[in-house]
């Protein structure tokens, strides 16, 4: 089945001990057998109950604006092949879906590329990490904005629905025999827990690795908040259930849970950001309520930029602002790259109030959750716009210990800025490995 294995660009993606491992774990599921009759939720159509199965794992982290897709062999956390898609690229109206626009294609090119073989004894076990609240295992994607067929003043609901896709036999989809949809901060959750602090983070405090290492205090929950094209966030728990195997668990035995905390209300601290809110208000055409995802997201930065812009006209850079009128889904990108010191003084600006809206944000989850066990800034603007978060006085921290009588329980909690930014495909892999185990586990039973 595996001919080769190799990533981007073709670099080689796995050692040689991962490869004898790999193998070991490939010769041990060999030994057992898959049935389509063994679960009402496996595809009728899929191959005789009696052949061996090659697992593979396939994850996707999909947010508003990028998907990025990985496929991998259990048990192991280098990628055989990886891929970014730019969803307006391809979503470009109601009748296009993930599956055939990317999934599809994606899969394609990894055999085209030699990659991997898929026949009738390839097993994909699939999760995809999306963003947008999870029912019955199918997401309605809460952050693409594409008018439907027959009203371009009405927003087109993309569904991305698990159930569906392990039905689907439209070429290689075929192969997909489960499909578990999960949300993406719950796969930013699990990825969390394969950071290492030291490389892959910025600590926020000075504090933050001594108190991440006292065993005391790390078995704690964790919290998860993070602005990309919108803002996520969730939880962790230490879990109860039986976490024997390494390779397919969570680390001290942690479960994730979704949250929809970025629709809370935006609480501005200063007169312009009041301002701000009567601005929003009116643009949204609510009366009572903005959610802080207006302000703390990618299209946030961009709402920022667009209020300070129309308030302050004069201090506008002309070029800039075409690029950023012109900038589509892009827009917050436009103001992020020219808030450097010596950039524009209303993206500075712009960066600043999404900054402290941000820190604030965290430090009111933070004071939620007591996660003693750590607070981690995740999402795609945290690497981007790390010189407006990190240091004591930045908008970002200076807002995140504004929290009146009881600051000073924010120093007993270890944060961390997360620079990584494939969290999303590491929670993805490790829920995809967790339900291969599980069909294992079950199938010894039997």
């Amino acid at each position: 089945m595996f001919k080769t294995y190799i990533g981007v660009n073709n670099a080689p993606l796995i050692a040689l001990p991962a490869l004898l491992a790999a193998y070991k774990t490939y010769q041990y599921m060999n030994e057992t057998k898959l049935s389509t009759t063994e679960s009402t939720t496996e595809p009728s159509s899929t191959s005789t109950t009696s052949s061996d199965k090659d697992y593979l794992l396939l994850v996707g982290d999909i947010g508003g604006t990028n998907c990025r897709l990985a496929l991998y062999l259990p048990s192991t956390s280098k990628p055989l092949y990886a891929k970014e898609y730019l969803n307006s690229k391809y979503i470009t109206n109601a009748s296009k879906t993930f599956e055939k626009e990317i999934f599809l294609p994606f899969l394609q090119s990894c055999v085209k590329e030699a990659i991997v073989q898929l026949n009738d004894n390839t097993c994909i076990i699939a999760c995809f990490a999306a963003a947008g609240p999870v029912h019955g295992n199918a997401v309605v994607m809460t952050n693409i904005d594409i008018p439907s067929s027959d009203n371009n003043d009405t927003k087109a609901e993309i569904i991305l629905d698990g159930n569906a896709m392990e039905t689907n036999m439209e070429g290689y989809l075929q192969y997909i025999h489960r499909c578990k949809i999960v949300n993406d901060f719950v796969g930013q959750g699990y990825g969390a827990l394969d950071l290492d602090l030291e490389t892959e983070t910025i600590p926020l405090t000075s504090n933050s690795l001594a108190l991440a290492k006292d065993s005391t205090l790390n078995r704690g929950p964790k919290v998860c908040v993070g602005a990309g094209t919108g803002l996520g966030e969730c939880y962790l728990t230490q879990s109860s259930l039986d976490n024997n195997d390494n390779n397919d668990s969570p680390k001290a035995g942690y479960e994730c849970y979704p949250s929809e905390g970025g629709h809370v209300e935006y609480a501005p601290r200063t007169d312009i950001e009041m301002e701000l809110l009567s601005y929003l208000k009116e643009k949204f055409q609510s009366k009572h309520r903005v959610s802080v995802e207006r302000v703390v997201s990618g299209r946030g930065l961009a709402n920022v930029y667009e209020f300070l812009a129309k308030r302050f006209p004069d201090q506008v850079d002309p070029l800039i602002h075409n690029e950023f009128l012109n900038a589509g889904d892009m827009q917050g990108r436009v103001v992020g790259v020219n808030s450097h010191p010596h950039g524009c003084k209303v993206c500075i600006q712009a960066a600043e109030i999404f900054a402290s809206a941000y820190g604030s944000e965290v430090g009111s989850a933070a004071l939620k959750f007591i996660p003693t066990g750590g607070v981690y800034v995740t999402g795609g603007l945290t690497p981007k716009n790390i010189q407006h978060i990190k240091g004591e006085n930045s908008p970002f921290m200076k807002a995140y210990f504004d929290k009146g009588r009881v600051s000073g329980l924010l120093n007993t909690i270890p944060i961390f800025a997360v620079m990584a930014e494939d969290l999303g495909l590491r929670g993805a892999r490790v829920c995809a490995q967790r339900e291969l185990s599980n069909i294992l586990r079950n199938m010894k039973k039997k």
